[in-house]
């Protein structure tokens, strides 16, 4: 396909976006109008969402994730859960979300499962209830039915109908779920970054629930997380022995808003502000990050980016890379390559990073 900037004939590029990383990293603001009406066209042709996020001077300011959004009149936020009726936001609180939950076997495929207690045991006896992967337990896995990005690749994207849905589950409704083979729960989506609050009441009533036992509160989110809040999930995750998993989806600014819509400067803040914690901890990771290896964008260049950063952090992060499957709009993408796969990994490596994993591995081509 022909890149519409440089002209040039790219092996691989996104037919919605249509230009290749190379113009979408040297020249931005070139870029920019192909970005803008490829997630204009991702959100409202299903969900009829807003882009860019909502900085109405006029608007109600939301500050339940990063993303703050200034929302107008009669008009939703970013992640379509709140909307200003009345120059007030209505929507889900801490006392309700829009959310899903199944009990998931132990160990799982959970992106930490080759560093976490329920996957490997670390922290036994403390943090996990055997020396190895704990069969026979659950985790209790929350799907959060709205997201702070829009990823033109994201694996889940019909999660965006159910945001829109009226229906809303109750605290009391997922602690039902836990019983005493239940070793730890996993907020993930979509992201828990828009529902923050009722993650956070979830978490500490079941701890009261459980208490006496082990069990475990994780997260796998894109970081996007209100600074405050972020603040009571680290100590929720380091009391139990749960893990923080940041998906840095990539390192050039550019490359990140034209993935995800959003700019990624507050997530590596985020990252750095997670990673002090972990001294209290060395037992058990704290923080876990993993990058998605999207043909064509996400390359060699961005891991060594992100690489290198979480190394100059703490060398000791355990950093997965994930291969790819074309989903939502970056659907005639092809699967990651092996040859890829290894080169990011190596890089990885040489960054300086110790404990670094290849995800996913049966969709590698």
């Amino acid at each position: 396909m022909i890149c519409q900037i440089c002209k040039r004939k790219v092996p691989i590029i996104s037919q919605l976006l249509g230009v290749c990383v190379d113009c979408i990293r040297d020249f931005p603001q070139e870029a920019l109008p192909f970005v803008m009406k490829a997630h204009q066209e991702s959100r409202k042709a299903y969900f009829n969402l807003p882009f860019p996020i909502p900085r109405s001077p006029v608007g109600i300011k939301c500050n339940l994730c990063a993303n703050e959004c200034q929302v107008p009149e009669d008009e939703y936020g970013f992640c379509g859960l709140r909307r200003n009726i009345g120059k007030n936001l209505k929507g889900p609180s801490y006392g309700e979300a829009k959310v899903s939950w199944y009990l998931d076997p132990l160990p799982t495929n959970c992106v930490a499962d080759w560093v976490c207690p329920g996957g490997t045991g670390c922290g036994y006896p403390d943090y996990a209830y055997a020396r190895g992967p704990e069969y026979g337990y659950y985790n209790l896995a929350v799907f959060f039915h709205a997201c702070s990005l829009n990823c033109l690749f994201c694996q889940n994207w019909q999660f965006k109908k159910l945001a829109l849905s009226p229906e809303t589950k109750r605290v009391e409704e997922i602690l039902a779920s836990i019983d005493s083979k239940v070793s730890c729960i996993c907020f993930f989506g979509g992201d828990p970054s828009p529902q923050l609050p009722f993650a956070i009441k979830v978490s500490r009533e079941a701890i009261q629930k459980t208490k006496g036992r082990i069990l475990r509160i994780c997260w796998e989110t894109n970081g996007l997380m209100n600074r405050g809040l972020l603040k009571d999930v680290v100590e929720l995750s380091l009391f139990s022995g749960g893990c923080i998993k940041f998906d840095l989806k990539a390192w050039n600014e550019a490359l990140h808003i034209a993935l995800t819509g959003v700019s990624n400067k507050k997530i590596l803040d985020n990252f750095g502000f997670v990673a002090q914690y972990i001294v209290r901890r060395p037992e058990v990771p704290l923080l876990i990050a993993s990058t998605l290896l999207v043909p064509g964008y996400v390359d060699e260049r961005e891991v060594e980016g992100i690489a290198t950063f979480i190394a100059k952090i703490n060398e000791n992060i355990p950093y997965r890379l994930l291969a790819f499957y074309p989903q939502f709009y970056m659907k005639d993408l092809p699967l990651t390559s092996k040859e890829q796969a290894y080169r990011c990994y190596e890089i990885a490596v040489n960054a300086g990073l110790k404990n670094v994993s290849l995800g996913n591995i049966h969709l590698l081509r």
